[in-house]
């Protein structure tokens, strides 16, 4: 379950990265995200190739798109390939989990990870463990302004900085703002009351519990690589690598850690799917991206549209590896 909140959380961290990054005045810390320019911009989609994973969804006469994203990424990963522009150009909105360029869904999520003042602290050893990985990370006071679990997600992400992973790069995030770039409505498909239920816990138990979990996989040491695997198989469109996931993620090994991935990401797919066929069925096609873990197994979106009525194929990418489609995943 660690890597699988971290990632669900990577794009909401997002919205505080700025404010908890240390001074980048000490020399063995990672930069700070800088802006992209905008001859950096135009450079990165000339020479982009498509990542990622993406289905033509097919009903009543009508093309929309399903494509799964990761939230947290390199610099180079952000800009889209020539079949996923096509795709974008061609539908008339983009559904993302949460468009989190909205200034009414920013401000939410901000409240909603915010350190409550009635709150009971964590205990004493939780607290300094907390401190020790923040300052190894080279994270400022902001970072305290979070609450606990929000803390040490916001630390296991950028456990990636060092591989070029960051949540600034996040795919959702660049296609919200590429979206609105297109003059594309922008759709929600969840909200974050919805989300944060799912996240967070005002129960000092379950916090301390969520916490412990985290450190475990920071002091381990393990964060850092479930995460470069994890954004490896999205980069190279391995899906076979993401349905072997509770193989290799050594974070469904418990029974209390299998539910709260199936409520994590299971249960969240049906709701997710009937919200994409209701916008396709509205006489809108749609570009839907959402989580690329949200797409395997028969619980996984392509299926679930699939039972929806929809004709669903993927579109395979040039391997990066084969210069050719990928031999190894070869179903819808």
């Amino acid at each position: 379950m660690r890597i699988v909140r971290q990632v669900l959380l990577a794009a909401i961290g997002v919205l505080g990265l700025h404010a908890v990054h240390a001074a980048d005045s000490v020399p063995t810390c990672p930069s700070a995200p800088q802006p992209v320019a905008q001859a950096e911009a135009t450079a990165g989609m000339r020479t982009a190739r498509d990542r990622g994973f993406l289905w033509r969804l097919e009903k009543d006469g009508r093309t929309s798109w399903l494509y799964g994203t990761i939230h947290v990424a390199k610099r180079n990963w952000m800009y889209p390939g020539p079949a996923t522009r096509r795709a974008l150009h061609d539908a008339d909105s983009v559904a993302l989990e949460l468009d989190v360029l909205d200034p009414a869904i920013a401000a939410e999520l901000s409240t909603a990870i915010t350190a409550r003042a009635d709150a009971p602290p964590l205990p004493a050893g939780l607290a300094r463990r907390v401190q020790a990985q923040a300052a190894a990370a080279c994270l400022g006071e902001g970072l305290g302004r979070m609450r606990p679990e929000m803390q040490v997600m916001t630390l296991a992400v950028l456990s990636g900085r060092a591989r070029g992973l960051d949540p600034a790069y996040g795919i959702d995030v660049f296609l919200a703002g590429y979206a609105r770039g297109l003059k594309k409505a922008v759709v929600s498909l969840e909200t974050p009351a919805q989300q944060m239920s799912l996240l967070l816990s005002d129960d000092p138990a379950e916090v301390a519990q969520t916490v412990e979990d985290v450190l475990q996989s920071l002091e381990s040491k393990n964060a850092g690589p479930q995460l470069d695997r994890l954004a490896g198989a999205w980069d190279e469109g391995r899906l076979a690598d993401l349905e072997n996931y509770a193989d290799w993620c050594e974070c469904l090994d418990t029974p209390e850690r299998r539910k709260s991935y199936d409520a994590l990401v299971i249960g969240r797919n049906p709701s997710l799917a009937r919200h994409v066929a209701d916008i396709h069925q509205s006489g809108h096609s749609v570009f839907a991206a959402v989580g690329a873990l949200h797409m395997v197994g028969p619980q996984g979106l392509p299926m679930l549209l699939a039972a929806l009525g929809f004709n669903v194929e993927r579109v395979f990418f040039a391997s990066p590896r084969m210069g050719g489609q990928s031999a190894s995943d070869a179903r819808p």
